[in-house]
């Protein structure tokens, strides 16, 4: 794709096209945050599984346990320490983030009805310290 500033909105460097183009390779699986912290919760001896058929279809569950781990991401889920409304297409933005955190509260109390424990784990707290966050989860399995 080739850049033409022209087309390009006041607050966008990017095209449309290009913008849907970025959006669209955003991965919802196998994140880097959600690799690392799985990378390091596997060093501390915890077996996980990937596959499962749980409501909000965690990242990461210990079935034995019955513990689900979520990998956030500060964007999508409206992280109160980091996220910044979108300049273009707000409303849209705040709906589609507002719908996310409606939607992950219902998960969380539909697997809490189910009898799983539920960690949600913020992509920045895993950035600033992966070690901390494995042992929320290590500890989290230890206690049950």
């Amino acid at each position: 794709m080739t850049f033409k500033p022209e087309e390009a909105s006041d607050s966008d460097v990017l095209t449309p096209t290009q913008r849907s183009y970025c959006m669209s390779r955003i991965r919802g699986k196998n994140t880097r945050p959600e690799i690392l912290l799985r990378k390091a919760v596997w060093a501390r001896g915890c077996r996980y599984r990937l596959k499962n058929s749980l409501p909000g279809n965690p990242d990461f569950t210990f079935p034995q346990k019955k513990v689900a781990v979520f990998v956030d991401g500060c964007f999508w889920h409206g992280c109160p320490e980091h996220w910044i409304k979108p300049q273009k297409n707000n409303v849209f933005w705040e709906s589609k983030i507002q719908g996310n955190i409606s939607r992950d509260k219902i998960v969380c109390d539909r697997l809490n009805e189910l009898g799983w424990t539920v960690i949600r784990i913020w992509e920045h707290e895993i950035k600033a310290n992966v070690s901390l966050a494995a042992e929320r989860i290590f500890k989290t399995l230890q206690s049950l």
